[in-house]
Parts: C-alpha cells; structure tokens; sequence
C-alpha cells in the first residue's frame, strides 16, 4: 500500500519519540480543519466512536469533521502522549471553541488509537467532555492552523 500525502511513514512499534511524532501530526492535522487531509491519516475503513456516535470509514470521517468544524469555530486543539504500546497510542487533549452565540467552551478528553502495519489508524475510541468558559479563561490564542512550537503544551499549561 503506498502511503497517502501529506503523512510521512511513521509505522508501529512505536517509541516515546515516534508516538509523541504521530501525535504532533494528528495535532497539527486537526487545527487546520480540513477534513479531507485528516481523514487521509485513517484507513479506509477505519472504525471511530467519537462521544456517543460511531463513525466507519474515511468518508464518514469527512462527513463527520465537516459538521464538527461547522459547529465549533475558533477550534484550538492540544494533544498529549499518555501512554504506547507497539501499535496503540493513547493520548489526552484539550481544545477550546466557540459556537454560534459566542459562548465558549473548553472540551477535554482521551483517545485511544490503533494503527496498521503502515502506520494508518485503524480505530479511535474517544470520550470527552465539555465545560463551558468564559472568553477571558481561554488559554489556546495562537493564530488558525498548527500550534506554534513555543506555545505550551497541556502539562505546561496545567490542563
């Protein structure tokens, strides 16, 4: 299987240093919202539950990200390694958002990841949580798009 642009090879076993690569990746992936690059980073069958909804396959991912970056504007996100093993990754995160009415919120959560023998994730289970902020409690204020390398991460934060 060739490996799908814009994602470079980073294949299971992974180490502290490669997970915490794939997470930057899938970091940096998400804060450009565009569901079509992100989803190209999953299999063609790859299996989500994402909350309470359950999502199959790359153009259900594409549909689903549509929605979400339609719904939650001024998307920030922070991704964490917690923990590996040789083709699982489990990582926490932050992100921070506004809808409509500019009410805003912070969403914090876990992810569990499997990946393929290329490096594809096959599975994401993810459970988060919302709790509304105020706009002067919001800690993620870089410009759209990957977080700057300078910028703390969610230990460095306290999150």
């Amino acid at each position: 299987m060739s490996r799908p642009p814009p994602f470079p090879p980073i294949r299971p076993p992974f180490t502290a240093e490669t997970a915490a690569t794939k997470a930057r990746m899938a970091e940096d992936a998400w804060n450009g919202r565009d569901p079509q690059r992100v989803a190209l980073a999953y299999t063609p069958g790859s299996i989500w539950r994402n909350r309470a909804e359950f999502v199959e396959g790359r153009e259900a991912i594409v549909a689903f990200l549509t929605r979400k970056w339609a719904r939650e504007l001024d998307y920030r996100l922070i991704k964490e390694v917690w923990a590996f093993t040789e083709a699982r990754i489990a990582v926490r995160f932050a992100y921070e958002w506004r809808d409509d009415s500019n009410s805003w919120f912070r969403a914090y959560g876990n992810e569990n990841w499997q990946f393929d023998e290329e490096g594809l994730m096959a599975r994401r289970i993810a459970s988060i949580n919302d709790l509304p902020i105020l706009e002067s409690d919001r800690k993620f204020h870089w410009p759209q798009g990957s977080r700057p390398a300078d910028h703390p991460g969610l230990s460095e934060l306290g999150l």
